[in-house]
């Protein structure tokens, strides 16, 4: 099942990653593939401009939250101020194998990639194919969404061997 997430959600997150100079960054929660929340958490890292390190505390509170009922965490996401949606090496350095989500933003595109033992970028991280909602509209198998400046429209760009 391909993991979903609304419109809005993503509008949201590219519209605030788009106005940062530093990563953003927070956790993903939901239930059975569904992304329904983005949590923020301050980005705790050295350099803020370049890294990413979601707040301990945040990290914390979510997983106690997941445990005791809450909404599972499914993931993580963080942006690139100056760079794609794509996993940089730093990032495959610091994520472990555990079959997360990590959404990715970066130059008004935003992308989803499962932490993978022998991924197929930078040997940790597979693209996943995704859902977006945008009320009774669903576009299946994106790879992509990609956001104009204005923050107005969305285009979906389709996972290879789609024929949706």
């Amino acid at each position: 099942m391909e993991p979903e997430i609304s419109s809005e959600l993503l509008a949201r997150l590219l519209r605030t990653a788009n106005e940062s100079a530093v990563e953003i960054c927070g956790i993903l929660r939901g239930s059975d593939g569904r992304i329904i929340a983005a949590e923020p958490a301050r980005n705790v890292a050295v350099d803020p401009a370049r890294y990413f390190e979601i707040d301990p505390a945040a990290l914390f509170v979510a997983l106690r939250d997941a445990r005791r009922g809450g909404m599972a965490v499914l993931g993580w996401y963080h942006s690139h101020p100056s760079g794609s949606a794509d996993p940089s090496p730093t990032d495959a350095a610091q994520a472990a194998a555990d079959g997360m989500i990590w959404l990715i933003l970066g130059g008004g595109t935003a992308r989803l990639w499962r932490a993978v033992a022998d991924g197929a970028r930078h040997g940790r991280f597979d693209p996943v194919a995704f859902t977006v909602k945008d009320g009774g509209h669903v576009e299946k198998n994106c790879e992509a969404v990609h956001m104009d400046r204005a923050g107005r429209t969305m285009t979906f760009a389709k996972a290879q061997g789609s024929s949706h």
